[in-house]
């Protein structure tokens, strides 16, 4: 039976301890990893033997201080980074025997928010929505909103509409706050289509209340829509607000895994001493 990962020190080590983040037998998984690896330049290791199973429609926040692998597991997950050694299943396929066309069709299926909203800034922001649909077409067509036909560009206001932002399809995207780009981000998203949802610090780039506003948003559209999401965050109470579970790396390896609702924050701040 599944359990949580519970060791707070300088030598991570998994200690079982009863859990609400097991996971029913039966329950479709859509993000398996076995005993990831990655080592940069001059042999530095930042994940360590790192094993991680997400069932369909779970919220995983991954938490840690900076250069703890959490970004580097997310981007080996889609083979952004190719990691060392280890077993990555995602919706169901082996990331790593994937040949250039077949990984290309998976990234396809999973959504991508970044800390940098990547928005085209001189185009309008109902074209940046249109750019998700490059994950499933080709051509000009999903570049610029004047050349889009009426079904894609109904169905991008129609994901304006679910991040509160329809009125402003015609405005420049240079022209919009840090918040507003990334409400367009998450909707250009959303217009991909994705199974499954990862998410690099979506909100740092942003003030508090900016940040409150589009985190709440992006976890109740993402729980609306029944995706699966793993989220990285440095915001100790986004990751027990938003998350069903909490995974926490240090010196890359998962020193915590359990239902956030077993949780609290002065358990979580202890790996950052």
């Amino acid at each position: 039976m599944p359990v949580a990962r519970l060791a707070i020190n300088l030598t991570p080590a998994a200690v079982p301890v009863p859990t609400g983040a097991a996971v029913a037998a039966g329950t479709a998984t859509d993000l398996e990893v076995a005993g990831l690896c990655k080592s940069f330049d001059r042999g530095r290791q930042v994940l360590r033997d790192v094993s991680l199973r997400v069932p369909k429609g779970q919220a995983v926040a991954l938490v840690g201080a900076n250069g703890t692998g959490k970004s580097t597991l997310l981007r080996c997950c889609l083979r952004l980074i190719e990691p060392d050694r280890g077993r990555i299943t995602l919706l169901g396929r082996e990331v790593r025997n994937l040949r250039r066309a077949a990984l290309r069709s998976l990234r396809a299926e999973v959504g991508f928010v970044f800390q940098r909203h990547n928005l085209v800034t001189q185009l309008s922001v109902l074209s940046n929505v249109l750019h998700g649909a490059q994950a499933r077409h080709a051509g000009p067509h999903v570049w610029y909103q004047t050349l889009s036909p009426r079904n894609l560009r109904e169905e991008a206001m129609q994901c304006l509409e679910q991040v509160g932002l329809a009125d402003f399809a015609a405005r420049r995207a240079d022209r919009l706050s840090g918040g507003q780009s990334q409400r367009v981000a998450i909707a250009r998203t959303l217009m991909q289509r994705p199974r499954l949802m990862f998410a690099d610090e979506p909100v740092a780039s942003l003030d508090p209340v900016a940040g409150e506003e589009v985190m709440e948003l992006f976890s109740d559209l993402i729980r609306r829509q029944g995706l699966t999401l793993v989220f990285t965050s440095h915001h100790v109470d986004h990751a027990l607000r938003f998350g069903d579970r909490v995974v926490a790396l240090r010196q890359g390896a998962i020193v915590i895994d359990s239902a956030a609702a077993a949780l609290d924050a002065q358990t979580i701040r202890q790996i950052y001493d």
